[in-house]
C-alpha cells in the first residue's frame, strides 16, 4: 500500500507473455448454476447457445458446467498463477455472460492495480540516465535561444 491508500506495483509481464508464443493465463472456469431457479435462466441460455463456441475459440481453457441446487449461480476463474476469481452471475443475460467469460479469459489473475511507472528495470545504470547534455563540455556554456544572423 501506498501513502495513497491504494495498492501500486511497477509494470511486469506475466510469465514474459508476449515475448514467444502467448499463453492464455486462464487455466479452468466452471460454472455453478441451478437447473429450476430463475436466477440461472441467463446461465442456462448461455450454456444452450455459447459454451461450446466459447471452447472452441479457447481450448486452452477447461470448462466445467456444474448443475447444483444453489441459489446464487456463479463463474469460478482458476488461472495458472494459483489466483482464483469469483463472480456472482445472478439474473444476467446470455450476451452479459459471454463478455464476463471474454474478460475472465483475458485477464493474468492478478489484481487490478495502480502501476508507478511505466519502464522499471531489475538492474538500473550505475551511470546514470542518459539525457542529450550528458556528453556537452562545460564550456560552451548554459543552452539559450539561438541568436539570427543579420547581413
Amino acid at each position: 500500500m501506498t501513502s495513497r491508500g491504494t495498492p501500486s506495483r511497477f509494470l511486469k509481464s506475466v510469465l514474459q507473455n508476449g515475448v514467444g508464443r502467448y499463453v492464455c493465463q486462464l487455466k479452468r472456469i466452471s460454472l455453478v448454476f441451478s437447473k429450476n431457479a430463475q436466477s440461472s435462466l441467463g446461465v442456462r441460455n448461455f450454456i444452450e447457445d455459447g459454451v461450446v463456441d466459447y471452447a472452441k475459440k479457447n481450448p486452452g481453457t477447461v470448462v466445467y458446467i456444474s448443475p447444483t441446487s444453489c441459489r446464487i449461480p456463479k463463474i469460478v476463474a482458476e488461472y495458472l498463477n494459483g489466483a482464483v476469481r469469483e463472480e456472482t452471475i445472478t439474473c444476467k443475460t446470455s450476451e452479459q455472460l459471454s463478455e464476463l467469460v471474454t474478460k475472465l479469459a483475458n485477464q493474468s489473475g492478478l489484481d487490478i492495480i495502480r502501476i508507478r511507472k511505466p519502464i522499471h528495470t531489475d538492474s538500473p545504470s550505475i551511470q546514470g540516465q542518459w539525457h542529450p547534455f550528458t556528453n556537452r563540455p562545460p564550456n560552451r556554456g548554459p543552452v539559450g535561444p539561438q541568436k539570427q544572423q543579420t547581413n
